[in-house]
């Protein structure tokens, strides 16, 4: 898989991409990911990629010429099965997004800054709009990094093992159940017997239980909307 960033500061994403797992990926060759600069193709000699909007309202926006110039540049080399935007006011991300991303072979992740970028770019290049959460951060930048990190885990070969990203939360609809580690007894809070019994089926029966409370307790959203799926199929 081939991961393209666009950003008018790449600096922001050199560290996320560096390390643990992200990096073995890399150095693997499982993954490339390519942090563009955008100020490459700025306008001027001052580098300047962004302007002040039409209408009324403060804050800058990322000019349609520099984005344009990239992403067609980008366009000629690549062939891009989703070109993403991340902006508040896209489709939230979810795991079955990952899931879906990660079955691809290239993507382009565009990071807005400032008030955001020029509609016509949107109109233009992009096929997805993504957002990580209903907040706001002062670019796409971050938003791009967990996006990478979600999909990038999920590819064939990155974690050691593989079974690993399928017991995630989310994965199955349902939160993770409680993890232990050694010693089984910490200052006399012990590991439950069943997990040190060796038998598997009634450790998964125990995992399934702690699952489905877990996410009955702190995502009745999640709960209530496994039930619902499940009444709807048995229609």
């Amino acid at each position: 898989m081939r991961i393209d960033i666009v950003t008018c500061l790449p600096k922001l994403l050199y560290s996320p991409f560096n390390q643990s797992i992200l990096h073995r990926a890399q150095k693997k060759g499982i993954v490339e990911v390519v942090v563009h600069d955008l100020r490459a193709y700025a306008i001027n000699k001052h580098q300047q990629v962004d302007d002040y909007a039409y209408g009324v309202g403060a804050g800058m926006v990322l000019m349609p010429e520099p984005l344009d110039k990239c992403i067609s540049g980008l366009k000629e080399e690549y062939d891009y099965d989703e070109i993403i935007y991340m902006t508040p006011d896209g489709e939230t991300f979810n795991q079955k997004i990952a899931n879906h991303f990660s079955l691809k072979n290239n993507l382009m992740i565009i990071c807005g800054h400032y008030k955001g970028i020029d509609e016509r770019i949107r109109a233009m290049h992009v096929t997805r709009e993504i957002s990580i959460g209903d907040y706001v951060l002062s670019g796409g930048e971050l938003g791009a990094a967990v996006v990478a990190d979600a999909v990038i885990r999920l590819l064939p070969g990155v974690l050691s093992d593989e079974t690993s990203a399928l017991t995630d939360s989310y994965q199955d609809g349902l939160l993770a159940p409680p993890v232990y580690t050694r010693p089984a007894d910490y200052k006399g809070l012990k590991v439950p017997e069943v997990l040190l019994s060796g038998h598997e089926a009634k450790i998964e029966a125990w995992r399934l239980e702690k699952a489905m409370e877990r996410t009955k307790q702190r995502r009745p959203d999640l709960y209530k909307k496994i039930f619902e799926d499940s009444s709807d199929d048995g229609k």
